[in-house]
């Protein structure tokens, strides 16, 4: 299992966690189960250094179409854990966050249907974390176009060269970069920047909206000596007249 070595106790405000999975097939209630869990997360719209990526051992086979998208066979998961061995961290992780996931409905799916197998006390996921589905966002945004990760990575200039199998950690990574375009925010990956976004709240560069209610600016209107100034620079601008002497 993979999560990063940074402080557990760090603050949930403003935290959002980008989830994917690779799965044995396509329908949990056919038997199919999760293959591969990746997270990344960031705070206040920034990456941090924090991640989850953990691959399982499904304790059945892995259909062959499902292997042809990921790549990950039966063998290389021969020796990988189970979920009730994770399920506990990969709570812990997601807990208290805003997941953002494409296609929501499939992953969501899958995991309350390993939860359901651990017991119910386990819940739902969206008993622990609130869950944003980046694909009907897109369908909202871009009506009656291509929306799958490929697309909007084409749309948004987002390099996924190095995409040519599915992955769950790499497509989260895709999938930060790509909602954070979506949604007019930081568009480059910034990793490594938890003590930062932590100890200098101003670092936000997310967009911050003014409140409906707050009053109108007022509009200061220029003086005539102002005006015949500014129509002086503007044929200097123009290569038409000498700049004045202000």
């Amino acid at each position: 299992m993979s999560v990063s070595d940074s402080d557990m106790n760090m603050p949930i405000h403003d935290r959002i966690v980008i989830l994917d999975t690779e799965t044995t097939g396509l329908d949990p209630a056919e038997g199919h189960r999760i293959i591969e869990i990746g997270c990344v997360e960031m705070v206040r719209r920034r990456h941090t250094a924090r991640s989850f990526h953990q691959y399982l051992h499904p304790d059945r086979e892995v259909d062959a179409g499902a292997v042809e998208i990921h790549g990950i066979t039966n063998e290389f998961l021969a020796d990988k854990p189970r979920f009730a061995e994770v399920a506990e961290a990969f709570i812990e992780f997601v807990r208290g966050a805003e997941l953002i996931i494409h296609n929501a409905p499939f992953d969501v799916g899958f995991i309350n249907h390993e939860l359901a197998r651990l017991g119910g006390d386990w819940g739902q996921l969206e008993d622990h974390c609130t869950i944003t589905d980046s694909l009907v966002l897109a369908r909202k945004m871009h009506p009656g176009q291509r929306n799958s990760l490929d697309a909007l990575c084409k749309r948004y200039q987002i390099d996924n060269s190095g995409r040519e199998l599915h992955g769950a950690l790499l497509d989260a990574r895709i999938l930060a970069e790509v909602y954070l375009a979506m949604t007019g925010g930081q568009k480059s990956l910034s990793l490594g920047m938890t003590s930062e976004v932590q100890g200098n709240p101003g670092a936000d560069t997310a967009i911050r909206r003014l409140p409906a209610d707050r009053p109108p600016l007022p509009v200061i209107q220029p003086d005539p000596e102002e005006l015949q100034a500014h129509g002086a620079y503007l044929k200097v601008l123009a290569g038409g007249g000498e700049m004045p002497n202000w």
